[in-house]
């Protein structure tokens, strides 16, 4: 008989949702080690607005991969995907079960389904895609990339240059574009998956959470955490870290282009948006349990005997 596969446990969910808080329940409960699964808090120095738990959370449940890159460093779901395999196979061998927890869905599909053989970033193809963009513009990038690949055309929206850049280097410098190489798939995951999303069952009471959380940075000081980062020197707009969701329009404010309260504004839009764009994709999702955040000792329950059932 082949050996069954150890266990993982996914836990999603949308900003603000109440993930951190059902973790840290879930470790006092099971036999977990938490692995961080956010493309924010894996920066240094960027405590405040990405909701990074705190030190009394720490402790009571450790997070891995928080705080392993600075904030002028980038990340892949490739590199995620390396580092998570690692954490894994660490947690199982100690006898215990791993926690994946956070809000990045590309992240969490890239450890699920494995990874497209897509090529590297080329800085002169991508330079040379950016000058075209200012010549041309991008409805004339967009045109082209729907003669060459209909179906990314169709997906990607003409407004949106970081995807129509990425498709359009892809093919320049395989030949092959983006539909094609995405149709191989890299290896899956080895695990027997628990896969579990919470969110608020009313948005309005999310949309009350992210403006709280919004608040409670601003009071925390999140205006002087990026105001150390802008003083640095060597961070910029276009970082995958400032282009977070709260530090791009407090940037854009400390850049002078808008004010302190339109800046707070915009951030809580922009979360909003994050948050619709998360739960839209969790709602794709295959294999997956909902939780209500408003009841979590259901949600904790729900969970445990899940778990306990496979052991």
């Amino acid at each position: 008989m082949s050996k069954p596969l150890p266990q993982a446990i996914f836990l999603m969910g949308p900003t603000a949702s109440g993930k951190t808080d059902l973790a840290i329940r879930l470790r006092q409960q099971l036999p977990v080690e938490l692995i961080s699964v956010d493309s924010a808090l894996i920066y240094k120095e960027m405590d405040i607005g990405t909701a990074k738990p705190d030190a009394r959370e720490l402790s009571l449940a450790p997070h891995r991969l928080i705080d392993i890159r600075d904030p002028a460093q980038s990340y892949s779901a490739a590199d995620f995907r390396a580092d998570a395999l690692k954490e894994m196979a660490d947690i199982v061998a100690a006898g215990r079960i791993p926690l994946l927890v956070g809000g990045t869905m590309l992240y969490y599909k890239a450890l699920l389904e494995g990874l497209s053989p897509l090529p590297a970033a080329d800085p002169e193809v991508r330079a040379e895609i950016e000058r075209e963009a200012e010549e041309k513009g991008w409805q004339a990038l967009h045109e082209e990339l729907v003669r060459i690949d209909p179906v990314s055309g169709a997906r990607i929206h003409p407004n949106d240059p970081q995807r129509l850049s990425r498709a359009l280097e892809v093919f320049r410098i395989s030949g092959k574009t983006l539909t094609e190489l995405t149709k191989t798939q890299g290896e899956s995951l080895p695990y027997k998956v628990h896969q579990f999303a919470i969110t608020p069952k009313d948005r309005a009471v999310l949309h009350q959470r992210i403006e709280q959380r919004f608040d409670k940075m601003i009071e925390a000081g999140f205006e002087q955490e990026v105001r150390a980062l802008y003083e640095r020197g060597d961070l910029h707009p276009d970082l995958p870290s400032i282009r977070c969701v709260g530090y791009r329009q407090m940037w854009e404010y400390l850049d002078g282009k808008c004010d302190l309260d339109e800046a707070v504004f915009r951030g809580i839009c922009a979360t909003r948006q994050l948050a619709k764009r998360q739960i839209t994709w969790l709602r794709s999702w295959k294999d997956l349990t909902w939780l209500d955040s408003s009841d979590v000792d259901k949600a904790l329950q729900t969970v445990t005997n899940s778990v306990r059932c496979d052991v």
